[in-house]
């Protein structure tokens, strides 16, 4: 009777919901956004947890690709393609179709994230996440292992912790309505990276130098190099050359108009999102505070920070615009580069030709130009963290 009893009382005591953090921690980004995408009636954290995972899959996708062809995280130059992952010792060859296809998918993520948000639009919802139940299955076999952890791959200690102000234990961020507005200006910044790239067709430029590559090392022979040269420059210089001959095609016009709009939406959503920070009277696990809260990761946030960010974001909207004008040591004082004009009629990178100045007369006009005052405040308001500021404020 008293097992029978004891039975009983299991049977009728509730069971706890799995959240959509344990969830993710136990199954992964992949199988948590295919759950979330298939519900008829998804609740507003629903729709943000999904718009959030198709966010960060995208990411995982570029370091699952990354990974299987040994691509390494020097290439400081470009977002994603400079995040620390493990080293796989079984790598394919990478090839120049693998970059084009990392980066339309990235794409393709960006824009399934932004489906989510349109749904969601300012509606209200708390979804807490515990930052250590985020992981990329960077090597694709379903199971979380050391080096995969989002602060192992994106480094949310931040600089190795130069913002910090509090070491927190085990954070918990509750997202909220701004922070929907914080990740659709991110998916545009990436978005806008993507067209950028794209639209330059670097593809033939990649495969290019890696054929040079490989017949420059069959060259080698049985015999060591007689220096370290190649050892601590030559994969910089393959990746400047490149980067250098694919900016020397002419770029598609349609897709440099597609990354103009994405960069301007950005600011748009950034603003946005500053706008409803500033209306939250709550202070539990903040993503990106106001004045008033604290961070949930520890952050070290200035009062002012977001209007000293928001004159930066404002400059670069008035250069995108052709309100003011990019200084050449050429041009004088009253004249200068019409960022937007490159925008309308993109034209190829002639490093010499710009240099001189004449590959950018066709955009060169007098007019206003832009001061750099709101950066030079804001890095000195942060204290010598701009970029590490920057990318979390996006």
């Amino acid at each position: 009777m008293r097992t029978l009893a004891f039975t009983l009382a299991l049977l009728a005591t509730p069971v706890t919901a799995e959240t959509i953090s344990e969830e993710i921690a136990r199954t992964g980004l992949g199988p948590t956004e295919a759950r979330l995408a298939a519900l008829t009636s998804p609740t507003n954290e629903d729709l943000f947890a999904l718009a959030g995972l198709r966010f960060l899959g995208g990411i995982e996708q570029a370091l699952q690709l990354r990974w299987q062809t040994g691509v390494k995280a020097d290439w400081s130059e470009l977002p994603i393609l400079r995040l620390p992952i493990p080293e796989n010792p079984n790598a394919i060859p990478f090839h120049a179709a693998d970059f084009t296809a990392l980066i339309r998918n990235l794409d393709a993520d960006m824009e399934a994230s932004r489906e989510a948000l349109a749904k969601l639009g300012d509606k209200p919802f708390a979804l807490p996440i515990r930052i250590a139940d985020l992981w990329f299955d960077i090597n694709a076999n379903g199971t979380r292992e050391p080096g995969e952890g989002l602060a192992d791959v994106t480094g949310m200690a931040l600089g190795g912790g130069r913002m910090l102000g509090v070491q927190v234990q085990d954070p918990v961020i509750t997202f909220d309505t701004a922070d929907a507005a914080w990740l659709s200006a991110y998916t545009h910044f990436l978005s806008g990276f993507a067209s950028t790239a794209l639209a330059y067709d670097p593809e033939p430029a990649i495969q290019r130098v890696l054929d040079s590559s490989k017949a420059i090392y069959a060259l080698w022979g049985d015999t060591p190099p007689n220096n370290a040269m190649d050892m601590m420059f030559g994969r910089q210089v393959d990746r400047a050359a490149m980067v250098l001959q694919a900016l020397s095609n002419t770029p598609d016009k349609a897709l440099a108009q597609d990354a103009y709009g994405h960069f301007l939406s950005m600011i748009q959503e950034n603003r946005r999102f500053w706008a409803l920070v500033a209306l939250e009277t709550d202070n539990t696990g903040e993503w990106v505070p106001n004045d008033k809260q604290v961070s949930g990761l520890g952050l070290t946030m200035p009062p002012g920070t977001g209007d000293r960010w928001q004159a930066v974001l404002a400059d670069a909207e008035k250069l995108l615009k052709g309100e003011v004008l990019i200084p050449h040591w050429r041009f004088g004082a009253e004249a200068g580069i019409n960022l937007k004009k490159a925008f309308d009629n993109p034209p190829p990178v002639d490093l010499i030709t710009w240099i001189q100045g004449e590959g950018l007369l066709p955009y060169a006009e007098k007019g206003p130009q832009m001061s750099g005052q709101a950066w030079r405040d804001f890095e000195d308001f942060v204290q010598g963290d701009a970029m590490l500021f920057a990318v979390f404020l996006n």
